[in-house]
């Protein structure tokens, strides 16, 4: 998973946003049930998909505020 910069975040629609949300928190749920059971390769994936989802939430929810 690559990580986006907010600036190409801000440039995508609120649909394709949504998307992404969606597969980022369904990821994240494998994700974790996978750290529960087993060892991860990289345990610094976790942190780096809960903050993607931060920053897609946040600019989803300044512009409806907007």
């Amino acid at each position: 998973m690559a990580r986006k910069k907010p600036e190409a975040l801000r440039e995508m629609k609120n649909e394709e946003l949504e998307r992404q949300l969606a597969v980022l928190t369904e990821e994240r749920f494998r994700l974790g049930f996978r750290r529960a059971t087993e060892a991860i390769e990289n345990p610094l994936q976790l942190r780096a998909m809960r903050r993607e989802i931060a920053r897609i939430k946040t600019i989803l929810a300044e512009r409806k505020r907007a």
